[in-house]
């Protein structure tokens, strides 16, 4: 039998588009934020609304008998052979191992190491997608996974379906996770949550500007600092996660 042409492929939230139609030069978040152009956005963004309720819908479907599980966030350019994969592998295995289901981006990179190790370690590996121009899908070894178009319906999945979050070195994407978190934990909006930097070479440098320039100018406070909690050893990492769970119900 003939091999099978292995055709690249985009998402659309949940729709997949291959050949001509995976060249589209707008997403969906670009569409609806986008206030350049023509006022047909009068008749339109109602309808989108629809669409917004459908990804919350799904996912809600989706996830709602999660086990306890943890996000682990870190860029999607970490390569195979790079230290940070093989730590968010091990991360991951651990998680498992303490119990917990592993969630992450879905993607390449440190993502896919988290995903990888849960899998190996016979665990849930929980991939949530995201509709970019550059996308490749998400990762194979992923068991669970949803493709949103909305970047707020997915960040609502990852606080609502997650324990606490463990940050491998990442970019914009990974700092964009980590301080809406530290908001909703400043703010109370969520507790018992530990956020946990893995990697102290890296985010040294994050948390000493916090400390002389933030703190220093009455930015924030002591106690906003104490949120973070920065490490090398994966065991004291998921040490932290379980130690939060002793006062959720």
């Amino acid at each position: 039998m003939d091999d099978q042409p292995q055709e690249t492929a985009r998402h659309r939230g949940p729709v997949v588009l291959r050949g001509a139609r995976m060249h589209e030069d707008t997403t969906t978040d670009q569409r609806l934020l986008d206030s350049r152009g023509p006022t047909d956005w009068v008749h339109t963004d109602p309808w989108r609304v629809l669409r917004i309720q459908s990804e919350f819908v799904e996912g809600f479907g989706a996830l709602a008998e999660l086990p306890p599980a943890v996000t682990v966030f870190g860029s999607a350019r970490t390569a195979v052979e790079h230290p940070d994969y093989a730590a968010g592998r091990e991360i991951g295995a651990a998680l498992v191992r303490a119990g917990f289901a592993v969630i992450t981006g879905g993607g390449p990179g440190a993502m896919e190491a988290a995903n990888r190790g849960a899998k190996e370690a016979g665990g849930l590996s929980v991939g949530l997608g995201i509709e970019l121009p550059f996308e490749q899908g998400l990762n194979p070894y992923v068991d669970l996974g949803i493709n949103f178009r909305y970047f707020f319906a997915r960040k609502t999945m990852f606080v609502k379906y997650s324990r606490a979050f463990v940050c491998l070195p990442g970019g914009f994407g990974t700092l964009d996770e980590l301080f809406e978190a530290l908001t909703l934990v400043q703010t109370r909006k969520v507790t018992s949550f530990p956020i946990v930097l893995f990697g102290t070479a890296y985010w040294q440098g994050l948390l000493d500007w916090l400390r002389s320039t933030m703190l220093a100018q009455g930015k924030l406070g002591e106690a906003d600092l104490a949120l973070l909690h920065c490490t090398d050893d994966v065991d004291e990492a998921v040490d932290l996660v379980q130690r939060s769970q002793l006062d959720v119900p």
